[in-house]
């Protein structure tokens, strides 16, 4: 039996139910392990992981597994390797970390003060990611400004919540892990709390099975400094819940919040438009897209750092440019490109060209050349070209001068965006996932006959890429 082919087709429908990014929050690290006495084995590295698929996908991926092959008859969710001897170390290094200072920061004065590597909740932090380190332009000024200035201040926050956004690789949890560390030198008394989303979560699902919430609801609010990363991911009605409660007794006891995200709060759909007024009630900072000043000063931050590891590794101008030009999106694709450039250099002994780093870091031009869609444009050039208006898009209307625009404006969200099918129909009148899913297999069907209607998408994906490249 080809178990593992079974696994790949469970993971695309995964992709196609869910969209890109729920597939790469909670699906992306499972594992096929093996099939016992009927069951499909998968593992995942963390306990939370284990716990919040159990909790919300395990059914619905022991019936795509059946539908796929019928001889197994059901999902066993587990934890891989050495993680569990992992958390407990994390955890023992938790408590610790409330307790007095410990280790001065290497080659800093004696007031910089380092307590265990962890920010309070077994999040490890970077001792790279200080404000020294962050390297400003215009893009990120104001959101840098903001966190020295949160990071200094102990009495009543002047910024409450700051809420910082942007793309992937812009600095968001660099700044995070800045006002951290700056944070506890300046006031190593003062209680500073860094959260995941997956923590939070974590941490809430198992206070609650212990039916003891009190102690959960004591751990945050006695914070002074409140930080939390990657604010999109956070799932569940409790969850939301319970970080709307934190927010509110917070603020309110003066008490600071930080949180990022990838995108503004008022475009946080998964939260409650109380929630996302009271975080937009503060101070919101995005952070843009990296100038060339500041890709430049990344590049060469990093080249100078690779070089103490590899002294021979040197990049032309002319690639150095190359790069600085074309990897415009953020700064983990810049530092991703050296690292790739570098072991090619090493283990081949070959000179980098242009013309070589260009093949060796074509997916990342390519990933960079498209620009985000947003479903509202698809709307609104479907709308043009057909002649309907988008309210008839989400209306109820099955008239078939309808019908088949909608269809194909969901087809091309699909296609063009990064939202899962509950997503696009929450957009389109509040349709179930399934309606998305048979529009979009019906499009699939059309094109593969009918060369017009090909042609017609074809151009309308045009028009909707025009439409991004102004929005840019």
């Amino acid at each position: 039996m080809h178990y593992h082919e079974t696994w790949e087709k469970v993971l695309q429908r995964l992709i196609a139910e869910y969209g890109q990014n729920v597939f790469q929050s909670w699906f992306a690290r499972l594992q096929f392990v093996d099939v016992e006495n009927g069951m499909a084995v998968l593992s995942v590295p963390t306990p939370f992981l284990r716990s919040w698929i159990r909790d919300n996908y395990q059914v619905r991926i022991a019936a795509m597994w059946k539908e796929e092959d019928a001889g197994v008859r059901g999902v066993d969710i587990r934890l891989r390797g050495p993680v569990l001897r992992t958390m407990a170390r994390s955890q023992e290094a938790e408590e610790e970390a409330t307790s007095a200072p410990r280790l001065a920061l290497a080659g800093s004065g004696g007031n910089d003060i380092r307590t265990t590597a962890l920010a309070g909740d077994g999040i490890p932090l970077d001792p790279k990611l200080t404000f020294d380190s962050f390297v400003t332009s215009p893009t990120n000024t104001l959101a840098c400004a903001a966190a020295i200035e949160v990071a200094g201040n102990t009495a009543a926050p002047r910024y409450n919540p700051l809420f910082i956004h942007g793309g992937v690789g812009r600095g968001k949890t660099h700044l995070l892990h800045a006002i951290v560390w700056e944070a506890r030198k300046r006031n190593p008394k003062r209680k500073v709390r860094l959260l995941s989303t997956d923590m939070f979560m974590l941490k809430f699902v198992s206070s609650a099975r212990e039916n003891d919430t009190v102690s959960f609801k004591n751990m945050l609010r006695d914070t002074d400094l409140l930080l939390i990363d990657d604010l999109q991911f956070l799932q569940g009605k409790g969850t939301h819940r319970e970080f709307a409660y934190t927010v509110n007794a917070l603020v309110e006891s003066g008490k600071q919040i930080v949180a990022v995200a990838d995108r503004a709060p008022g475009r946080l759909d998964v939260f409650e438009e109380r929630i996302r007024s009271r975080l937009a009630g503060g101070l919101t900072v995005e952070i843009g897209v990296p100038d060339m000043t500041l890709r430049r000063a990344i590049l060469d931050g990093r080249l100078g750092a690779l070089k103490r590891e590899a002294p021979d590794f040197v990049l032309d101008e002319d690639v150095l440019s190359f790069i600085a030009r074309h990897l415009a999106s953020n700064g983990r694709d810049i530092e991703g490109a050296l690292n790739r450039l570098l072991h090619h250099a090493t283990h081949t002994g070959e000179q980098i060209t242009v013309e070589r780093a260009e093949v060796l870091i074509r997916d990342l031009l390519v990933a960079r050349e498209n620009r985000p869609v947003k479903i509202d444009w698809i709307q609104k050039i479907v709308s043009q070209v057909y002649k309907v208006s988008r309210q008839d898009l989400i209306s109820e209307r099955r008239t078939q001068a309808v019908v088949r625009p909608r269809q194909i404006a969901m087809y091309l969200a699909k296609q063009m965006t990064p939202r899962s099918l509950p997503d696009i129909g929450k957009r389109f009148g509040n349709r179930d996932h399934t309606t998305v899913l048979h529009a979009i297999r019906k499009i699939e069907g059309l094109i593969a006959t009918d060369e017009k209607l090909k042609r017609e998408i074809e151009a309308l994906r045009r028009r909707i890429e025009e439409e991004a490249e102004r929005d840019d």
